[in-house]
């Protein structure tokens, strides 16, 4: 994708190229944070609905409260998910999925569900590894 008009004969500088594999790209840092373990299972989640924060550390198990919280904030950063401070008493915060975070969810979604399809062959393949 390029912000240049047609007509330059330079082409498309680098600032307005986006690539994943460039060390300097946004596109390469919002890919390292979705792609990490919680945030993948964070994004996983969340793509089934609002959570509160609580119920989010359930349905992810074995995360702690301190790597969510730093998910979840990071995922905020990135336009991936809304933090909303419910007023009740006591207050409570609710976790939602932005656009970009439904269409990042999906994505996922489709691997998650290649994987679990594909457990037979996983094992067998970890299977012959083992000595």
């Amino acid at each position: 994708m390029t912000d240049v008009p047609a007509h330059d004969p330079a082409g498309p500088t680098q600032e307005f190229v986006s690539d994943v594999f460039a060390r300097s790209c946004a596109s390469r840092a919002a890919f390292e944070d979705v792609t990490s373990k919680w945030a993948s299972l964070a994004l996983l989640a969340l793509g089934e609905g609002s959570y509160r924060f609580n119920a989010l550390r359930r349905r992810i198990e074995g995360v702690s409260e301190r790597m969510l919280s730093q998910t979840l904030q990071t995922l905020e950063r990135d336009g991936m998910l809304t933090r909303e401070v419910l007023t009740a008493i006591p207050p409570r915060v609710e976790y939602t999925l932005t656009p970009l975070g439904v269409r990042v969810a999906e994505q996922l979604r489709g691997l998650a569900d290649l994987l679990e399809a594909s457990v037979p062959e996983v094992r067998a393949a970890r299977e012959r590894e083992r000595p």
